[in-house]
């Protein structure tokens, strides 16, 4: 094994080194609720000693007091080739100690296993772009192009003390940059019988939060009101929550429904007019699963707000919808949106940002494939849309294209995606060593 780890560039230090990182920075509590009290700088100033320590000259920058990002540059061999912007996040969303089996900021080690909040959503794939570059800078590596690091604040609630500050008002950091890679792809996705995919995310579904308001005649709750706010919001919600949308395939979907079906045996063309997109998923078994929520626009309802008083109508009433939507269909969104909120109900946007689409025939994709086929030649990479969105959005501003490529190799049963926000996220401890010799190798070669 040693020999086999040093031919492919990655020793037992930088192996032990990604677990490591993993556990400290998750000891480090980055919660962000949304409210503007997180803290990220403790993390900051640790990926920054980490960075410093070997050479890495880290910049340390903030919008709002706390709230800090960490950008480095690493300088490639080839001054000619466009840099590549590799980006994590920082905070985490919170947790619930009581809710876990594990506390969520212990950052344990157990059975071969590293458990607490980010060891998915992403401390992991912070921890292992640090094992890398110090690798790189104890071994006098260089990649081919520039490298350059984000470790970013805010992506769990605006991003605008992260990526959009970044991007806004420090854009001279990121020259040359054309495109980036950051969360939420090239995890081993468990497909049924033998087969493992390794979906790279090539797009992302736009952002849509949306804020209804219903007014009406406040009065008693005794007295008939037909002008009563809560019962306009209430039927609006409905109506949004039961809207079927209409199917919308978007490139990058098509790329995955057409590498799908093939790997499945199932001939369709994807590109007639008569593809019936339900009756291929309904084929595709547990694959559907990275397709389904991203062939159509959607939008849920999430909150309620109205009234002080059992006996008393408001004269106002406020809903909260997420809303997503597939790249080239914002028109039909907002069209759609005016439709079933109605004339008595308005909406703007809480929160927006814009849905994003990669090549799939890029050299820069065709180097993600590579290197997972290179440590996992039973694998099967495949493209897809995340159904959410990443810091990729801010510094799409950029003009940089973005990638989800956070390489992790895990065991069957091992549900990545539920893992996101969710209970007892933990990540295991060779499934970082994958994505460490599979970034390290990917990076030098891109």
């Amino acid at each position: 094994m040693a020999e086999k780890e040093h031919a492919f560039g990655v020793n037992q230090q930088a192996l032990d080194e990604v677990v490591r990182f993993t556990s400290d920075l998750i000891r480090i509590d980055t919660s962000n609720a949304g409210d503007g009290t997180c803290q990220e700088r403790p993390a900051a100033e640790y990926v920054a000693e980490r960075l410093a320590e070997v050479g890495i000259e880290p910049t340390l920058l903030e919008r709002s007091k706390g709230r800090t990002n960490v950008v480095a540059r690493i300088e490639g061999t080839d001054p000619a080739a466009d840099a590549l912007l590799v980006h994590g996040h920082l905070d985490v969303v919170p947790a619930e100690p009581a809710d876990w089996s594990v506390h969520p900021f212990s950052g344990e080690v157990r059975d071969g296993v590293v458990w607490g909040r980010g060891a998915i959503d992403m401390k992991n794939m912070d921890a292992m772009v640090l094992a890398t570059v110090r690798l790189w800078a104890r071994t006098g590596v260089r990649p081919r192009r520039d490298i350059v690091l984000a470790f970013t604040a805010d992506e769990e609630a605006s991003a605008e003390d992260g990526s959009g500050f970044l991007a806004d008002q420090h854009f001279e950091l990121f020259e040359g940059c054309t495109e980036g890679i950051s969360e939420s792809g090239a995890f081993t996705f468990h497909a049924g019988g033998r087969m493992q995919l390794y979906p790279i995310a090539a797009g992302e579904r736009g952002t849509a939060w949306l804020k209804l308001t219903a007014r009406g005649r406040a009065g008693h709750g005794s007295k008939v009101n037909p002008d009563n706010a809560v019962s306009r919001l209430a039927a609006a919600v409905a109506r949004i929550g039961a809207h079927e949308w209409p199917v919308r395939l978007t490139p990058t979907v098509r790329a995955a429904l057409r590498e799908l079906a093939a790997l499945h045996a199932i001939e369709v063309d994807v590109a007639s007019p008569g593809f019936d997109v339900d009756a291929l998923l309904g084929k595709l078994g547990p694959s559907a699963k990275l397709v389904e929520p991203t062939v159509r626009n959607s939008a849920n309802p999430t909150m309620l707000t109205a009234g002080y008083k059992v006996n008393v109508i408001p004269g106002s009433a406020v809903a909260y919808v997420d809303g997503r939507v597939v790249p080239g269909g914002e028109a039909e969104f907002r069209t759609t949106m005016d439709e079933l909120t109605g004339p008595e109900v308005s909406w703007d946007y809480h929160h927006r940002e814009v849905a994003l689409q990669a090549p799939v025939d890029s050299p820069t994709y065709a180097a993600m494939r590579a290197a997972i086929e290179r440590f996992d030649p039973d694998g099967h990479v495949v493209p897809y849309c995340m159904s959410g969105g990443t810091d990729a959005k801010q510094f799409s501003r950029l003009g940089i294209t973005g990638y989800g490529f956070s390489p992790l190799k895990l065991p069957e049963g091992f549900d990545y995606q539920a893992l996101f926000h969710g209970v007892d996220e933990c990540v295991p401890v060779e499934g970082l060593h994958f994505g460490v010799r599979v970034l390290d190798h990917f990076l030098r070669a891109a």
